[in-house]
């Protein structure tokens, strides 16, 4: 996805595979909160179990030949988010085992998604104007929603996506070192915000094709 903000060309591939993927139900900062306390009552803890968990399950999916693994690995972690209250009391053994058992279910539903897209593409091939009417409205809905966030936040989420491959640990790391704060809280801040821009985004989105 593309995004030109002030004249300059930013690529950011955040959002738009993760779209389909998210729920209406949000993982709010509470609930956020929630699943670090579950992993560990020490927060910097917690951070570092966060990111180990969220790096194994990005191998999982990309192991299972999933193009979207960041982004299945982000909904994973959201699904488990959202159904902590249902297992913190009675679930039993290490927290990243759930982790990895919500991603196999996460998997199937990804699977069944791309057999139907090539059911469409297959069957539906003379519609072209419908998936550029999208994108351009997604490219919309993004500078839009890009626009209402507190500067600082508009500028960290910006410059955390801004590289590619092995250039964006490294650029990740810096802007970790420059703001004081570790890789791990770094990536939280991140997550807090993508997941306020997606909500923002699919209901532009929804505004658009009423």
């Amino acid at each position: 996805m593309f995004l030109v903000l002030n004249n300059d060309r930013q690529k950011i591939n955040f959002l738009k595979p993760a779209l389909p993927m998210i729920k209406e139900n949000t993982v709010t900062q509470e609930k956020f909160d929630a699943l670090l306390g579950w992993l560990d009552q020490n927060r910097e803890a917690a951070g570092q179990k966060y990111e180990k968990i969220r790096g194994r399950l990005i191998r999982i999916f990309i192991g299972r030949g999933c193009f979207e693994a960041e982004e299945l690995a982000d909904e994973t972690i959201n699904r488990v988010a959202l159904k902590l209250p249902q297992v913190f009391e009675n679930y039993i053994g290490e927290p990243a085992r759930y982790f990895y058992g919500v991603a196999d279910k996460i998997h199937l539903e990804w699977l069944r998604k791309q057999t139907k897209l090539k059911k469409v593409q297959l069957t539906d091939q003379d519609n072209y104007s419908e998936p550029k009417a999208e994108a351009e409205n997604e490219y919309e809905c993004l500078e839009n929603c890009l626009k209402l966030l507190p500067l600082v936040q508009r500028e960290l989420i910006v410059g955390y996506y801004k590289e590619e491959k092995g250039a964006k640990i490294l650029h990740r790391k810096e802007l970790a070192k420059k703001m004081g704060i570790s890789t791990s809280v770094l990536q939280i801040k991140t997550c807090r915000i993508r997941s306020g821009l997606q909500k923002c985004i699919r209901n532009c989105i929804a505004e658009k094709m009423r």
